[in-house]
């Protein structure tokens, strides 16, 4: 218990002083060589099994930190940086105030913004099934809808929870989760994903749509959020028309390229975008006639933005992580496990324990995939002992930790999405946290009614 404690206080203590305006990236790296170190002292293995120790537990710390800058700009961080300069690129050579001039005058009839937010929620859940990673999908949506939606009157806090809450509900059924999920249910997946937790998923998804409505239109109204609309006369666009296509073609070659729409042709995220940028500039090659120096000049502003991107959120980024694995190494999540496994309750209030367990450890590291990862393998044991049916257990546990995971400050996708908003990560948590609620409820309600508790 006395990890689990020291990881609650540091925890509170990192929250205390990222709301009393330190900056968030360096509280997030203290507390997390802090937690490290500790770890250490307190005989924990302070690295995880993939990275080689030191053979010192002060310098495994700052081992860590060496891998997290590796692994974030090699694979999330480069992401970020290319999708961000994608955006940048997008608003220096005009392309975004075409899109939304174009787009305002079909959508001129709808006079509530907050329509327009549930329709744009709904749209982002559906990009889930192209995109599986939670940030990898905000970072995109930022960089396409969030221009849009804030120019349509959308406040700029509403506008970044719903770029970062699409992932909280899981819809792919061939996403990792689901498939340990449905292997520790003992069920075939095809039962699991589509018989069993689309359903679930689906009643949350327009819960969470309905509450996105009402808790941001009282926010807006409560905290005065000013409501940017553009007058579409105002709207300078000195682009052609054409230019409306280009801010959407790594959503495009999302869905062309990042599953089976071209059989044999498959590209990841990152050479989607390489190519939206490469195409954007030979069509802003044409437009100029061929100037070539212009077209560079205009180019620059997407490494500009790629170079911004990595000081305001892939830091955020690599500091989260630190946190998250001084929480992991220190032994809080291994506690909370503990916990679960002696609680000795009854069906419905063990499932209600290990949903709230796995809540509150997303919540606290940031990671959706960690703590369900760790609580799932209990899941099975616990529901032998019991007679009751795994499914019962997992299911709201599979989606505890992504809802979870879009309350967190300290997850990737909230500081990315936050990051890029210019906003305060904890404005973007308030935005999701109803909603989120709500889903919470629904799942559990949804379990309850269609998953049989006994096996």
């Amino acid at each position: 218990m006395t990890e689990l404690l020291i990881g609650l206080v540091v925890t509170i203590a990192v929250g205390y002083y990222i709301i009393k305006g330190y900056k968030a990236a360096g509280i997030l790296l203290t507390a997390g060589v802090i937690l490290l170190l500790l770890a250490g002292i307190l005989g924990h293995k302070v690295l995880p099994a993939n990275v080689t120790s030191t053979g010192n537990i002060l310098t495994d710390a700052f081992e860590y930190i060496k891998y997290m800058l590796q692994n974030r700009n090699a694979g999330l961080g480069l992401q970020i940086m290319l999708l961000c300069g994608f955006a940048t690129y997008m608003t220096h050579i005009g392309a975004n105030n075409v899109v939304v001039k174009q787009f305002s005058k079909p959508l001129s009839f709808i006079k509530s913004p907050y329509v327009l937010l549930v329709a744009a929620y709904i749209v982002s859940c559906l990009m889930s099934l192209a995109v599986s990673s939670a940030t990898g999908l905000g970072v995109l949506l930022m960089a396409t809808l969030f221009p849009m939606m804030t120019a349509m009157g959308i406040s700029r806090p509403a506008a970044a929870a719903v770029c970062a809450s699409p992932a909280a509900i899981i819809l792919s059924p061939t996403s990792g989760d689901v498939i340990i999920a449905a292997e520790k249910s003992g069920l075939p997946l095809h039962v699991f994903s589509v018989e069993t937790v689309l359903p679930v998923s689906i009643s949350a998804i327009v819960v969470m749509a309905i509450a996105t409505f009402f808790w941001n239109r009282y926010l807006d109204k409560k905290d005065n959020a000013p409501m940017e609309k553009l007058d579409i006369a105002h709207i300078e666009v000195k682009s052609p028309a054409y230019y409306s296509i280009l801010p959407f073609l790594p959503i495009i070659g999302v869905f062309l390229f990042n599953g089976e729409a071209i059989p044999g042709m498959q590209l990841d995220i990152y050479t989607i975008v390489v190519l939206s940028i490469a195409l954007s500039a030979v069509v802003d090659l044409f437009t100029n006639r061929f100037n070539g120096k212009l077209t560079l000049d205009n180019l620059e502003a997407c490494f500009a933005g790629m170079g911004d991107a990595f000081k305001g959120v892939v830091m955020l980024l690599v500091a989260a992580g630190v946190f998250a694995q001084g929480l992991m190494s220190i032994g809080a999540i291994d506690n909370l496990l503990h916990l679960a496994d002696e609680a000795g309750a009854g069906g419905m209030a063990l499932m209600l324990l290990l949903t709230v367990l796995t809540v509150a450890a997303a919540i606290a590291t940031g990671s959706g995939n960690a703590p369900f990862y760790a609580f799932v393998e209990l899941a099975p044991k616990l529901a032998i002992k019991l007679g009751l049916n795994p499914a019962f257990l997992i299911i709201p546990m599979l989606q505890a930790s992504n809802l979870g995971r879009t309350i967190s400050p300290v997850s990737g996708v909230i500081v990315a999405t936050s990051g890029m908003a210019g906003i305060s990560p904890f404005d973007v948590v308030k935005r999701a946290l109803v909603p989120v609620l709500c889903g919470l409820v629904t799942v559990i309600i949804g379990t309850v009614l269609l998953v049989p508790m006994q096996a």
